[in-house]
């Protein structure tokens, strides 16, 4: 079971610390804001990050919850969402963890998640490790809860996993509503809701 090179990402913010540009291209920008109105709440009790970067929706998700664990593999970026929200208010709120999903994972709450944010991440994961990765999220997500996910649908040299089949593979966990779905050229975005 695997997963890109986990170094690959390291590398990556060692660079630059911000190697998509996610703080100022406009896609990025976009994307983000169509994901945040896509929630179907104002505010989140639990909420669970997978993959932050360097912390632009860690931000945005921090004003809209009472506790977020946001979780990304390479320590480099973990230190650029640590030192924004230093200068943030909503810092309190937010937890940051560098795990490797889907093999490591954050302790879930009594009673789930509220909210799961998937954006940018799950098509870097292996056949094996996408299986364990989607039943993870599945328990981890409590009773009301919601899932989105958002990917980049154009292929890319590090793609191991098509957008298409990513998201219709979380839409079919069982139990889970869908209750947007988003399609565009460049981007796919669903949410589902845990009803039971």
């Amino acid at each position: 079971m695997d997963t890109v090179d986990d170094r690959h990402f390291e590398r990556l913010y060692r660079q630059d610390d911000d190697p998509w540009r996610v703080a100022t291209a406009w896609y990025e920008r976009r994307k983000r804001a169509v994901l945040l109105a896509t929630l179907a709440r104002e505010r989140y009790g639990h909420v669970f990050e997978a993959g932050c970067g360097g912390g632009d929706m860690t931000l945005a998700l921090a004003q809209r919850c009472d506790q977020l664990c946001a979780v990304d593999l390479a320590p480099s970026a973990l230190r650029r969402v640590q030192a924004r929200l230093r200068a943030d208010p909503v810092a309190a709120a937010v937890r940051t963890l560098a795990l490797k999903l889907p093999q490591q994972w954050p302790p879930v709450p009594p009673g789930g998640f509220d909210l799961i944010v998937v954006s940018e991440l799950a098509y870097y994961l292996d056949d094996a490790a996408c299986a364990l990765f989607l039943a993870r999220l599945r328990s981890s997500l409590g009773d009301g809860g919601e899932l989105v996910a958002c990917h980049w649908r154009p292929a890319f040299d590090d793609r191991l996993q098509p957008t298409d089949r990513l998201h219709d593979a979380m839409g079919a966990l069982p139990g889970l509503q869908r209750l947007v779905h988003h399609h565009e050229e460049d981007f796919r975005l669903d949410l589902w809701r845990n009803p039971s």
